[in-house]
């Protein structure tokens, strides 16, 4: 059945074998790891792999990270229902790639920090550094418990998938792999993942292209259907998706998340080399071209099989998040263990990232928190302090998880106002990285400033959200349609869980990008002014490793200008002092550079 009508096949025994099998495997790979390293139980394995990763996994790893199971179910939809205007992402990934590796990768790699919010405390003071710190913990619990259920709602309904089950056995999993081995085995883990979740689109796209007679009609259909009419040149920036609102809102907000983001950050900071860091970077890059594109060719299929049949507007599926299961289960149903395959690729992207969430959370934590209240803990209970905090946030990822099956609309519109902060977070670090008369007082009232703006912009578009003419998806037809269902009328196969509203988070942030991203340009201009009135450059001397510099820049591995610049771009040696105990950071070093660097940071 692959006309949209009626419900479609549930979960086979086999399906069941499949899923959990995969789920099992990306559970063994990071036991694996944990064995593999059990000889090494410092902190800063635990948390940074021991800064000996390699490029590759860590960018298949930064790639899975924010390729949680909401994209997995969502991108499709927005293909489907909106055209391909999402794959301008592409450019924005781009963008967003060039100026992490060379503006923040180095900076962040020769600091040799563990959490992103020390950089803060170095530039300009602890209490800024807290409320990063915070904001962050509070942001990501949030954001992971609706990544945990959103995707296992929609799925549940269409697969008959139990969900509290996978709830559970999600949250556990990752407890399991994240306290025993780290950051190495989340890494190996998101690599295996990643490649579940390729597969899973591949096979929606081969099934799909041979029901439909190849791709080209698949394309084609797409083209009839107004589905590749990606490039919108429109400056209204209330417009769902336009090329200037992805990007450039879309770019700056992938910024905030790959540049000053603890989840990504703590991946490439692992790296042995500085190449290799901003090599994971670009490569990482490509990873996202290639899991987008998939994505949104998926979504094109989907059209081509229901565009004469539209499964939502027929009744057949409640939202749109539901669209993409309900086809795998449509149209693979007859290969036993496909549907299993796919609804493990969707988790995977659910495991991924969770389990960067708790690894990221759990570094935050005793470097922000614990380590500066308690200087005299011993490497053994770091370690015992990191898993036993691995388990805690996994436990408070499923609690969270529950709390969005209560909350509903409630918690995803706190979610979008908490996810609004990135932009003045990501404004502060480039306050505090190219304007030398930044001090603690104007950045900390330009951090508030900005908070302010986003939050009015942000909560403004929750009230007053765009009209329906901005955000209208394309026509779709139901003249294919034998037997149309009652949009009221329950289908057999609709579980009992409560049924919450489209739940791709991310969306609300770029329909406003452009608008909520703009104070991280009003809160700069605001913190530059208020520091001449707090003391600007009389403030006490900084150190220039603080500030990016020429060496930092594109084309900086041109050339070697000296024996210190080669031993910034090497690995930190495993038992070396980072973050603000590096003794590198001692007036000695300042005397020599301090002059020139002065000039050149200025007239940049």
């Amino acid at each position: 059945m692959v006309d949209g009508r009626g419900p479609v096949a549930l979960f086979s025994v086999w399906d069941y074998v499949v899923f959990v099998l995969i789920i099992l495997g990306a559970a063994g790979i990071g036991l694996f790891q944990a064995l593999r390293g059990r000889k090494e139980t410092s902190s800063a394995e635990f948390l940074l792999g021991g800064r000996q990763m390699t490029a590759v996994p860590v960018a298949m790893s930064l790639t899975a990270s924010f390729m949680s199971g909401i994209t997995v179910i969502g991108t499709p939809a927005e293909a489907y229902r909106f055209g391909t205007a999402f794959w301008l992402f592409c450019f924005s990934y781009s963008i967003m790639s060039t100026v992490t590796a060379e503006v923040f990768v180095p900076l962040f790699y020769r600091l040799g920090i563990t959490s992103t919010y020390e950089y803060l405390e170095m530039r300009f003071n602890k209490l800024i550094r807290v409320i990063g710190t915070s904001m962050f913990i509070v942001q990501t619990a949030l954001y992971t418990g609706m990544v945990i259920y959103a995707p296992a709602l929609a799925l549940n309904q269409i697969t008959g998938l139990d969900l509290w089950g996978v709830l559970v056995a999600t949250g556990t999993v990752c407890i399991i792999y994240c306290t025993l081995g780290g950051l190495k085995a989340v890494i190996w883990t998101d690599v295996f993942q990643m490649v579940i979740m390729l597969t899973g689109f591949v096979a929606v796209i081969a099934r799909g292209a041979v029901l439909r007679g190849g791709l080209g009609r698949i394309w084609e259909d797409a083209r009839q259907g107004g589905r590749l009419e990606a490039f919108d040149f429109d400056p209204d920036p209330l417009k769902r998706h336009t090329f200037w609102t992805i990007v450039v809102g879309g770019s700056l907000m992938w910024a905030s998340i790959y540049s000053i983001n603890q989840s990504q950050v703590q991946r490439y900071i692992s790296c042995r080399t500085l190449t290799h860091a901003k090599m994971s970077l670009y490569v990482n890059m490509v990873g996202l071209w290639v899991t987008v594109s998939l994505a949104m060719l998926s979504g094109l299929t989907m059209y081509s099989v229901y565009k004469d049949c539209d499964p939502l507007s027929n009744g057949d599926v409640d939202t749109s998040d539901q669209l993409l299961p309900y086809l795998v289960m449509d149209i693979l149903a007859a290969f036993p263990g496909i549907p299993g395959l796919f609804v493990a690729a969707a988790y995977s992207g659910t495991l991924s990232t969770v389990s960067s969430s708790i690894n990221a959370l759990v570094a935050v934590t005793v470097e922000d928190f614990l380590k500066p209240a308690l200087p005299s803990l011993t490497e053994r209970q770091v370690s015992w302090i990191n898993m036993g905090l691995s388990v805690f946030f996994g436990g408070l990822c499923i609690g969270m998880a529950g709390v969005a099956s209560l909350m509903g609309s409630v918690l995803q519109a706190a979610l979008s106002i908490f996810g609004m902060i990135s932009g003045p977070l990501l404004g502060i670090y480039i306050l505090g990285m190219f304007f030398r008369c930044a001090n603690s007082k104007g950045g900390l009232a330009g951090l508030i400033t900005g908070l302010i703006l986003t939050l009015w912009v942000g909560i403004g578009a929750q009230i007053y959200p765009p009209g329906p003419d901005k955000t209208l998806p394309l026509p779709l037809s139901t003249l294919g349609c034998t037997d149309i269902i009652n949009a009221t009328t329950v289908s057999p196969w609709t579980s009992t869980a409560t049924s919450t509203p489209n739940p791709q988070t991310l969306q609300p942030q770029v329909r406003t990008s452009l608008l909520v991203h703009m104070s991280l340009a009003q809160s700069c201009p605001h913190s530059q002014f208020r520091c001449p009135l707090s003391g600007g450059c009389k403030q006490r001397k900084v150190r220039p490793e603080l500030f990016v510099g020429k060496s930092d820049l594109i084309c900086s591995g041109c050339k070697r200008e000296s024996s210190e610049t080669s031993e910034l771009t090497e690995k930190i040696p495993y038992n070396a002092e980072v973050g603000i105990d590096n003794p590198d950071f001692s007036d000695k070093t300042i005397k020599i550079q301090e002059i020139q660097d002065m000039d050149s940071v200025t007239r940049f």
